[in-house]
């Protein structure tokens, strides 16, 4: 099943047999160090740059409920974020895991990214529309 936006998400987590807990890294996108003339251009036309992760969190499907809660609690954090790439975690079949327990997957999510491996991940823009970055 492709997942189109943050609530095709919500609701496939939902029906997964395991209790989920779904790991969130935001990032930032920025120029790249040293960019050229090129690189700059495309930045500024909203386009290229690369995305540094700024900020991460897990959180259980009960503490979820639309982007914008979502949005507006990554807003209290004052960090600025352009996408959030998210992953789940299923449980032990009865619970969802334990913060605790995702906290080394998504230390190991945080740093697939920065080493530019984004294909195990969905990517959400900030109205919640998946986005294919390539």
């Amino acid at each position: 099943m492709a997942i189109a936006n943050y609530a095709g998400l919500l609701a496939e987590a939902h029906r997964q047999p395991e209790p989920q807990r779904l790991l969130f890294v935001f990032a930032k996108a920025e120029l790249p160090d040293n960019p050229d003339a090129q690189q700059r251009e495309r930045f500024e036309q909203g386009e290229g740059g690369v995305l540094t992760p700024a900020l991460c969190v897990d959180k259980t499907l009960d503490e979820l409920s639309d982007m914008t809660s979502l949005i507006e609690e990554s807003h209290r954090t004052g960090v600025s974020w352009d996408i959030v790439f998210v992953a789940a975690l299923a449980g032990d079949g009865v619970n969802p895991p334990t913060s605790e327990e995702a906290e080394g997957p998504l230390q190991r999510m945080v740093e697939a990214l920065q080493m530019g491996s984004i294909s195990n991940f969905l990517a959400f823009d900030r109205q919640g529309n998946a986005v294919d970055i390539q």
